[in-house]
């Protein structure tokens, strides 16, 4: 399982240097110039997880393999983007295709980096590219409103209560609120067109404040501003130098650790973004460790051990019989599964086990 994240923003802010550092392959074309990006780049990025190393020096194995997460640095949105300008559809049609948005916010001066707003103003470009996002999804909206109303009117089952709904969402985005702060989103029928239509305004958000070097360390007020706005809005901000983390990109783990330190950091902004994505949509990872490979499996929270071994293989859900789980802490504390065996810290767990973060499972199965 991986998740698709795309990373967004105004034209210019650092949306593919974040994605030069991010994929740790200097092929997302960079330049000082608005559109510079046009088809969308791709990149499956490990997601960071120092348990694995802590395993491998028990295990020994032949490879590590870390759970992954897909990357897209998508064009520049411009102001007008709902209605074409920039090439605008096609970027908002790759946004479409993502689970979670970053949402890269340029949060420093420089007067030899151009803007294509002409200043810097962080809530301003928050607030076109919500703005875009919003309008797109009012056209679709009503795309799909003028569907059910034919659809009521023949007395489809279910098709008025849908319209209901359409049009009070419809009413909210008219409002310029984004339909992620749509009060009513339990319900079954919400949920159901949600997924039908990938709102744009409705996906989860994380905000990349970009600073320069001398902002890595302490918040300036482009920051703050962007933070006390993201808190209104139930958003997450990580803060970043998207200059700094290219300058990461050819360190080894001691020397990228001396280089923060050195700023007065203690982790990569990206690494940071990247672990933020993956809770926001509620994964976890599971292992396995064995002396071909220690490895990261992702699943949602809160899934049961046979759903949870599919991602392994089918089969494994089919012929599930029960689940070896071992917590990651006491793997590590017992020395790995003889020693955590020794001490009656393997246990067997059935059908209706849910799996937590950290585990250490092997699968019985039988197909």
């Amino acid at each position: 399982m991986s998740l698709s994240v795309g990373i967004v923003g105004l034209p210019n802010v650092g949306k593919s240097t974040t994605f030069n550092a991010l994929t740790k392959a200097q092929n997302a074309q960079s330049a000082n110039y608005p559109f510079c990006t046009i088809e969308p780049n791709r990149a499956m990025v490990e997601v960071p997880d120092l348990r694995l190393t802590e395993l491998a020096k028990i295990v020994k194995p032949e490879r590590i393999m870390h759970s992954l997460i897909e990357f897209v640095d998508i064009a520049g949105l411009v102001k007008g983007a709902s209605k074409g300008e920039g090439l605008g559809n096609k970027f908002l049609s790759n946004i479409r295709e993502t689970e979670v948005i970053l949402h890269i916010v340029r949060c420093f001066d420089e007067e030899n980096i151009t803007h294509v707003e002409g200043g810097i103003n962080p809530l301003r470009d928050v607030e076109i590219i919500n703005t875009e996002l919003i309008l797109a999804d009012i056209e679709q909206l009503n795309k799909k409103i003028e569907k059910l109303s034919k659809e009521a009117k023949a007395n489809q089952k279910g098709a008025k209560e849908n319209l209901e709904l359409a049009n009070s969402l419809l009413a909210h985005l008219n409002k310029g609120l984004s339909v992620s702060s749509y009060p009513e989103k339990e319900s079954q029928s919400y949920q159901a067109l949600i997924k039908e239509l990938r709102l744009l305004s409705a996906k989860e958000v994380i905000y990349g404040a970009n600073v320069d070097e001398k902002g890595i360390s302490e918040d300036n007020d482009y920051v703050k501003a962007l933070k006390e706005y993201a808190k209104k809005n139930e958003h997450e901000v990580v803060k970043l130098c998207a200059k700094i983390e290219e300058e990461l990109v050819g360190l080894n783990d001691e020397e990228s650790h001396e280089f923060l330190s050195s700023l007065g950091v203690s982790e990569s902004g990206l690494n940071q973004i990247i672990r933020t994505a993956f809770a926001k949509l509620g994964l976890i990872s599971y292992f396995t460790a064995g002396v071909l490979e220690v490895r990261s499996w992702t699943i949602k929270k809160g899934w049961k051990a046979p759903k949870a071994a599919s991602v392994i293989h089918n089969d494994f859900e089919k012929g599930f019989i029960k689940a070896e789980v071992i917590s990651y802490e006491d793997y590590v504390n017992y020395k790995g599964e003889n020693g955590a065996k020794e001490a009656g810290k393997l246990r067997l767990e059935g059908k209706d086990y849910i799996v937590l973060d950290g585990d250490v499972i092997h699968f019985r199965f039988n197909v």
